[in-house]
């Protein structure tokens, strides 16, 4: 088992990590919840919305992923 201590490190390490997801999913919930409250679909379309966030969300991570790499190049 891990102690606190190693946690606290791992999240430092990792904090922009963490607080890009994190902003990440606060948009893109405010974004679906916009829509769903505007057009008022069906909540099957509502859920797919959700879901659909996960794969823009891993869209969005390759992305920064190849414009750092060819930045560095």
């Amino acid at each position: 088992m891990t102690g606190a201590g190693e946690w606290l490190r791992t999240a430092r390490e990792e904090r922009w990590g963490i607080l890009t997801d994190l902003a990440f999913a606060v948009v893109w919930v405010t974004l679906v919840e916009g829509v769903a409250y505007l057009l008022e679909p069906p909540t099957w379309v509502y859920y797919m919305l959700m879901l659909a966030g996960i794969v823009a969300y891993f869209g969005f991570m390759w992305n920064v992923e190849l414009a750092i790499r060819q930045q560095n190049r």
